[in-house]
């Protein structure tokens, strides 16, 4: 809650590496434009391909609306260790990305094997709200561990996954 007795309406993101963006650019476009609206204006991603690249991209398209929200990368490793498996095109995405965020947090020194869990668990300590791209029947996905930390929290999860 801020001063003011305003709740907080903080919004992460979720989901899986490998979507279809321009099937998704617009529902996703559309609902944050719904949450800032609303009051959201703090946005945390997880800086990897996929969901987390089309959220932070489409955060980064509507600062030009709504230059008052923020985004924050909450990334597992250091970049250069997070991009070093990604191919020349998804880097060049990646370092755009974090270029045009306003701030990026690292939350291991080092890739490790239990990092991408402690940041999906940042992500969902940080938020009120998770929107997401899950698709239930990859229940033993990062994406599905992070929408069950997320219910378990008791936050609102709004997933826009469609077949």
């Amino acid at each position: 809650m801020t001063e003011s007795g305003e709740i907080m309406k903080d919004v992460s993101f979720t989901g899986h590496r490998h979507i279809d963006t321009n099937k998704y650019r617009p529902i996703l476009t559309q609902t944050l434009e719904e949450l800032i609206l609303d009051g959201s204006d703090m946005f945390y991603a997880g800086g990897a391909m996929g969901f987390d690249t089309l959220a932070a991209q489409t955060v980064i398209e509507l600062k030009a609306s709504y230059p008052w929200i923020t985004l924050v990368l909450l990334l597992p490793c250091p970049p250069e260790e997070q991009a070093s498996r990604f191919t020349e095109y998804q880097r060049d995405e990646y370092y755009e990305i974090l270029r045009n965020a306003d701030r990026s947090v690292t939350i291991s020194p080092h890739y490790a094997a239990d990092c991408m869990k402690k940041r999906n668990m940042e992500l969902i300590n940080r938020a009120e709200i998770c929107v997401c791209c899950y698709n239930e029947s990859l229940f033993k996905s990062g994406t599905g561990q992070t929408v069950r930390m997320a219910v378990n929290k008791g936050i609102q999860v709004i997933n826009l996954y469609k077949e």
